[in-house]
């Protein structure tokens, strides 16, 4: 399953899930477009007072699944697979009681809810609506990235990104069925969104109900050590999912402050949905990526690993130069999508987007060091980057630079934040070289 030189590795890994990703961000895109072009402004605002809990349950699940992919994949390198189980049934039990708890909590506290993540009176029915469905519904939302990613540490690489795909597929069909045809309004739309991690993890089930991997369902009670090494390697994917809320808050602070105004806002939204795309890219590889620096760090072959980084190095640094040209060259044709009407906003997108993703292409290189040294066991490295990246350098950008010189430079903060992380990471690259702060565990060999 491992054999093979890094690109046969890479394109077997990293390209399934970030296709899936792709999938998966896709039906969140298309979901604002329908309810932008259907129901209007107001069925916009409600659905966005959301998206602060789907943030949410998406951060714990990755920040789960990963920790949980990081033992699982190097326990079956060193041929402890009882003790894979081990740590899977103990995600399971901890997702299991996140999910009921917020599906629970999100029902009894419904219009609070609301009113907390931003609705206004005008718009709080619509966001309670689209607000239940979430909250109902947030076990299957958490168990299909949990389970997508542990079928890919159990070597089916493919059969996560089908369940990711499909479940997306369903998401934009019953999305435009809902909305359109049965005239359903945003209750179809946050239904449509609803459903489709069901789907996803009905695909992904018959995988551990059948036993046809290592990991599969046993019964067993969760393990307190394994539940504090899954959180402990799973933070660092928690804080770059978690942070890209909190980043969003600080630019629309920004932004007003600014004096840029409801344009403004506007036009960071839509931004948005191409920051969307570029992340899902950077981020379905990295995590595709994972089972394969555990391994090899679990049975040894820290060389092979090396190779693999540093051939997706290049690739990571190639997609996003790759991105960046398409966001200057076709930038307007996709921000065009989501305000045909409206070009006066188009215009000042495509007048600040190329200062906001130039340096994008790092990005990618610095995610794919975060997963690299979360796989490997060295998480203050990994903990480290993740931070620089998303909560500290962007924050005190978007603070200093406006005031110090032009307002303009907030659309810029960002790509200034990844090219200071990415300095960060050649710099603890270099003394890994060196020899220096060798503090790496084997994930397996630790807990």
């Amino acid at each position: 399953m491992y054999e093979g030189k890094p690109c046969a590795l890479f394109f077997r890994f990293a390209v399934p899930q970030m296709i899936g990703l792709l999938f998966n961000s896709a039906y969140t895109i298309v979901d604002g477009v329908f309810i932008g072009n259907r129901l209007g402004r107001e069925a916009m605002a409600a659905a966005a007072v959301a998206v602060p809990l789907i943030e949410i349950l998406i951060s714990v699940a990755i920040a789960v699944g990963a920790g949980a992919g990081v033992l699982i994949a190097a326990r079956l390198g060193s041929g402890e697979q009882d003790k894979a189980r081990e740590v899977f049934s103990t995600a399971v039990w901890m997702l299991g009681g996140v999910g009921l708890l917020i599906a629970g909590l999100g029902n009894l506290f419904l219009a609070p809810l609301a009113r907390l993540l931003g609705a206004t009176p005008d718009i709080l029915n619509q966001s309670m609506d689209y607000l239940w469905f979430i909250a109902t519904f947030a076990p299957f939302q958490l168990f299909s990235f949990l389970l997508g990613g542990m079928v890919r540490n159990d070597g089916r690489p493919k059969l996560a990104m089908t369940a990711m795909i499909l479940g997306a597929v369903s998401n934009i069909i019953l999305d435009y069925v809902f909305i359109y045809p049965l005239n359903w309004g945003i209750w179809g739309a946050a239904f449509a969104t609803a459903l489709g991690p069901i789907f996803s993890v009905l695909i992904l089930l018959p995988h551990f109900l059948s036993r046809r991997g290592s990991l599969f369902f046993t019964g067993r009670r969760p393990v307190l050590q394994a539940a504090g090494g899954i959180l402990t390697f799973g933070f660092p994917s928690f804080i770059m999912e978690f942070s890209i809320g909190m980043i969003t808050f600080l630019y629309n602070l920004s932004i007003t402050q600014c004096g840029y105004g409801e344009l403004g806002l506007a036009a960071y939204l839509v931004i948005g949905y191409m920051m969307l795309i570029v992340l899902t890219l950077f981020l379905g590889m990295a995590e595709g990526l994972q089972p394969v620096f555990s391994h090899f760090m679990a049975s040894g072959e820290v060389e092979r690993g090396r190779a693999v980084r540093r051939f997706s190095v290049r690739v990571f640094i190639g997609t996003g130069l790759v991105c960046y040209a398409l966001v200057v060259l076709l930038g307007r044709e996709f921000y065009t999508v989501f305000s045909p009407g409206d070009p006066e906003l188009v215009d000042f997108v495509c007048a600040k987007s190329p200062l906001y993703f130039f340096g994008y292409f790092l990005a990618g290189y610095n995610i794919l060091m975060v997963s690299f040294w979360q796989s490997n066991g060295m998480m203050r490295r990994a903990l480290v980057l993740s931070l620089l990246r998303s909560l500290i350098f962007p924050p005190i950008l978007l603070t200093v630079l406006p005031l110090v010189f032009d307002r303009e430079l907030i659309w810029g903060c960002q790509s200034f934040g990844e090219v200071l992380a990415a300095c960060c990471a050649v710099g603890m690259l270099h003394s890994e070289r060196n020899g220096r702060d060798r503090q790496a565990v084997p994930p397996g060999r630790r807990l």
